[in-house]
């Protein structure tokens, strides 16, 4: 038979991920038929586009070495072969010890010999070992898989039953006998709020920076001095942050009385940041766990989705699921204070935890078991003033938020660095542990559009990553040096801004002190949401335009409309794309975040049977079936 030819469009982490997938579990379908893997990417196959090692020396990962690997083990339930391999951490050491030769660039060398465990290491770093990861595999391939690598994008898509792959720059195209879509997540174009914005400072000469990947961003036009309004408060600004303080020019300096001091080079802007909580995510937790193991998911496992799914008619998410979830993540918190600080508790773990699991989550009857067993409001888990810290505060001035907001941050800082808080490691890994269950409820369909579009994709995603996807903690000390150098504001809480005509510029408020902020450039530090619709990648809008790949869509059985999603509409069990009537494709698949399996990270932590590599192997394992096809 001739070769099985597949098309990977995509060879960043995730992509690189299924092919050792592919690898692993070629031997047991392939049955003497070769396979040949045709990665596709203008960027360098491992790190691809967000890892690529050509980026800026300031950006850090958010993930500590001992959380990121790309290689499955023992508990990683899938049924190809399990192939283990060091994470980011261990590879740090072997390759220090001498047991792994890697060619380790010059700027990383004095990164890799100090780094820790718990360092949270920059961006290159990580290419260097995700390059590493993508050589093993290819130096692992069994006989009869070829990899061939393109470095190009790729532009379109036709052709039934062989599919064939444009790619720019080139006449003829690619012929697959299958397409697997790595696709990340999908650059968009403006909405229609943020085309009036753009519009807007086209007209009056201002600068309109609208939702992007933040390295990828040209911010040479922002002028030194310049006020600016930013709108969000999460990782994409604390990139941001350091591009246009750090990175042209300034620096840190560590101080003697502790923390840290900005010398501005005079090349900064001054930047008014505010967003709908008006506080930055929590700083990464400096700590272990001090009690006994945590048995997660308690409250919110299978058994829990099997019965939500029995419920008759539509879920709501805020009736029928947030209770389960937030039981679980209280569940973590209080077991870790239980068991790791007795001393800070009234009451016997065991007993605690019969009553704590016998009764309703928010009830009057648990709320009264708090106050018994835990005296100090400081070791009461707050789960709403946890997601609104400044929800019915208002100040008089922006100096006296600014103050507030400093102190908010300091002891936020201490509190992640106080292995007296632990319990907020246990809360964390209650909250790591609801999404694989999560995600199967969401892949039955049994929500309710608006649960599934704002709730499960809106309000829960954002406080899930508020609470527990934050920075590492030097970055929020360098956040309050750059407020006391007078080159960050504190804009608030429920962040308005306005096109003010008048004036000729961007006008910011909030609801958290009186008075506003005028500004020539206004920059969104977010990401941009899933949509298909407003989707920039050419393959996917010519797929979409000719009915080929659909927008996710979940009726509203109240009204009887279909709310999109934004992500690409594939199914669940298989990731095959699914077309504009709900049909599968039998040869084409897509996975990444903006699907409709929603996965998270590309990499994962180790020994935490994550949902990514189960999807990983799950998808290989369909696309080799195509290769032992009659």
């Amino acid at each position: 038979m001739p070769p099985f030819q597949l098309a990977i469009v995509g060879a960043g982490p995730r992509g690189i991920c299924v092919l050792e997938r592919l690898s692993a579990n070629a031997p047991e379908f392939l049955g003497g038929r070769r396979l040949v893997v045709h990665l596709i990417d203008p960027f360098p196959p491992g790190p691809g586009r967000v890892w690529r090692y050509d980026q800026s020396p300031f950006l850090r990962m958010n993930s500590m070495p001992e959380d990121v690997t790309m290689f499955t083990d023992e508990t990683v339930l899938i049924d190809g072969p399990v192939r283990p391999g060091p994470s980011l951490s261990e590879w740090a050491r072997r390759v220090r010890s001498g047991k792994l030769a890697v060619d380790v660039p010059a700027d990383v060398r004095e990164e890799l010999a100090g780094l820790a465990p718990t360092s949270f290491p920059t961006r290159r770093l990580q290419s260097v070992y995700l390059d590493w990861v993508y050589r093993k595999v290819l130096a692992e391939l069994p006989d009869g898989v070829e990899v061939i690598e393109h470095r190009a994008r790729a532009i379109g898509l036709t052709g039934d039953p062989v599919q064939r792959v444009w790619l720019e720059g080139r006449a003829e195209p690619l012929h697959a006998d299958a397409v697997l879509l790595t696709v990340g997540h999908l650059d968009a174009g403006p909405d229609a709020a943020a085309a009036g914005l753009a519009g807007f400072a086209e007209r009056h000469g201002l600068g309109y920076y609208p939702a992007g990947y933040t390295a990828d961003v040209d911010y040479s036009a922002v002028r030194p001095g310049e006020t600016v309004l930013v709108r969000g408060f999460g990782l994409a600004f604390v990139d941001l942050m350091l591009l246009l303080t750090q990175g042209r020019g300034g620096r840190f300096v560590e101080q003697d009385c502790g923390g840290l001091r900005y010398e501005p080079s005079g090349a900064e802007p001054v930047l008014h940041v505010g967003s709908r909580r008006g506080v930055p995510y929590h700083a990464k937790t400096g700590y272990r766990l001090r009690g006994e193991p945590l048995r997660l998911p308690r409250f919110f496992d299978s058994y829990t989705v099997e019965k939500l799914t029995a419920l008759p008619g539509p879920l709501d998410f805020r009736t029928d699921v947030w209770p389960h979830l937030a039981k679980e993540i209280a569940w973590g918190y209080y077991t870790e204070l239980f068991t790791g600080h007795p001393d800070r508790v009234r009451m016997d773990w065991a007993v605690f935890a019969d009553a704590f699991a016998d009764s309703r989550w928010d009830s009057a009857e648990l709320r009264d078991l708090i106050r018994r067993a835990v005296p100090a409001e400081a070791d009461r888990l707050d789960l709403e003033r946890l997601d609104r810290p400044l929800a019915g505060l208002r100040f008089g001035s922006a100096e006296e938020f600014g103050k507030h907001l400093r102190e908010y941050v300091e002891a936020d800082l201490a509190r992640r660095a106080d292995p007296e808080f632990s319990a907020d490691l246990g809360a964390f890994m209650a909250f790591l542990s609801v999404l694989p269950p999560l995600a199967a409820l969401v892949g039955t369909g049994r929500l309710g559009a608006d649960s599934q579009v704002s709730d499960v994709d809106g309000w829960w995603h954002g406080f899930f990553s508020y609470y527990a996807s934050g920075p590492p903690p030097r970055r929020l000390e360098e956040l309050l040096a750059l407020h006391e150098a007078g080159v960050v504001s504190f804009l608030g809480a429920e962040m308005r801004v306005r096109a003010d005509a008048e004036h000729g510029v961007f006008e910011g408020s909030s609801a958290s002190f009186p008075g506003t902020v005028r500004a020539t450039t206004l920059i969104e530090a977010r990401l941009p949401e899933p949509s298909v619709q407003r989707a920039t990648d050419k393959i996917l809008r010519e797929l979409r335009d000719a009915g080929e790949l659909a927008e996710e869509a979940v009726l509203d059985p109240a009204t009887g409309a279909r709310l999109p999603s934004g992500r690409i509409h594939t199914r669940v069990d298989d990731s095959r794309l699914l077309d504009a009537n709900g049909n599968p494709h039998p040869r084409r698949f897509a996975v990444g975040p903006h699907t409709s399996a929603r996965s998270a990270a590309a990499f994962t932590r180790p020994r935490r049977n994550a949902l990514p590599l189960r999807q990983n192997d799950a998808v290989a394992r369909e696309i080799l079936r195509l290769a032992v096809l009659p």
